[in-house]
């Protein structure tokens, strides 16, 4: 999320030095399948000799941190352009209040501006978290060993495909729902005005 707020603020910055860089990066892993990005990471990195003598490769041979970097830098150029739609829907008025009262460009941001963004852009956010963690199942591809490599492995002793992948797919279920309350209480809190739902309907008794 501190990589996806650079790139929007640079995009929103006005200077063309950090606004064409950060949209080229957007235009690049936005428009590229995630699958191909984690292999040129895992396999395409080790063949630059630079890689493989820096400081960085004992942690870019290993499947776990570059499906990390991989899933981080993908849902980073997502995440910029749900932050700047959020950014660019605080009104200008609540900006030149602040400003009115005597707050600086960096204080109106940090008090104002930043945290109504984040208000107006958790909800699309949140629906980017849950997609990452369904990518995550192409991690497997890399030889990683998370849900879906598990339960690869298990098909291959088992041959029970269809059993295998059913709770495959109830565990993804379960993270996501999880991850969706969390969410959805993240939200409540920021925003303690909205309504909740009605649990029960409306009879016409009620209404009466």
């Amino acid at each position: 999320m501190i990589l996806a707020l650079a790139l929007a603020m640079c995009r929103l910055s006005g200077s063309i030095l950090l606004a064409w860089p950060a949209r080229a990066y957007v235009f690049v892993w936005r428009g590229t399948p995630l699958l191909v990005q984690l292999f040129l990471i895992y396999y395409g990195l080790g063949q630059f000799p630079a890689v493989r003598h820096s400081l960085l490769w004992p942690f870019l041979r290993e499947p776990y941190w570059c499906a990390v970097l991989a899933l981080a830098l993908n849902t980073a150029a997502y995440g910029s352009e749900i932050i700047r739609g959020g950014l660019l829907s605080v009104g200008s008025g609540q900006i030149e209040a602040a400003r009115a009262c005597g707050m600086s460009r960096l204080l109106t941001f940090r008090r104002i501006v930043l945290p109504l963004a984040v208000r107006q852009a958790l909800p699309a956010y949140g629906n980017e978290f849950i997609s990452m963690v369904k990518a995550t199942s192409l991690a497997s591809i890399i030889t990683l060993m998370e849900i879906t490599g598990v339960a690869a492995k298990l098909i291959s002793e088992t041959y029970r495909v269809t059993e295998v992948f059913v709770v495959a797919g109830a565990l993804y279920l379960l993270l996501n729902v999880v991850l969706t309350r969390i969410l959805a209480a993240i939200e409540l809190w920021l925003n303690p005005t909205i309504v909740r739902p009605i649990d029960s309907p409306v009879t016409e008794e009620a209404l009466a």
